[in-house]
């Protein structure tokens, strides 16, 4: 557990991103998502446990890919929404991480015309 902002103990680190109007072909291609899985993983410094998940889910406006790759201290999932080409991923860790570098690699790869991201302190209610 880290201590940051006035002694609080905090848990995790939560990087929560709402893409919209991304790249179709990259937010549709597995091997993309799952070479930025990796990417990821390695530029924050993080240590994968076994390979990204990416699995293709659903039909119609629910169809796309679901990625979940395990890291040692939490993990990483995203929903690849094919109908609006919007991608909805979180990054959660108990170990900190750069956020800035995590968003400069998914814009660099999905080319979103929108992003929101929230940057969340976990700590648990005693």
């Amino acid at each position: 557990m880290a201590k940051t902002r006035k002694n609080k103990k905090f848990w995790g680190y939560h990087l929560i991103i709402n893409a919209g109007l991304c790249d179709p072909q990259a937010l549709r291609c597995k091997k993309t998502i799952t070479a930025f899985a990796k990417q990821l993983v390695k530029d924050i410094d993080m240590v994968a446990f076994g390979e990204p998940r990416v699995v293709m889910f659903g039909a119609g406006e629910k169809r796309g890919y679901t990625l979940v790759q395990l890291i040692e201290t939490s993990c990483i999932s995203g929903h690849f929404a094919e109908d609006q080409n919007d991608i909805y991923l979180d990054i959660f860790s108990c170990k900190p991480f750069d956020k800035a570098v995590a968003l400069r690699l998914f814009r660099e790869t999905f080319h979103p015309k929108n992003l929101d991201s929230t940057y969340l302190l976990r700590q648990a209610r005693h």
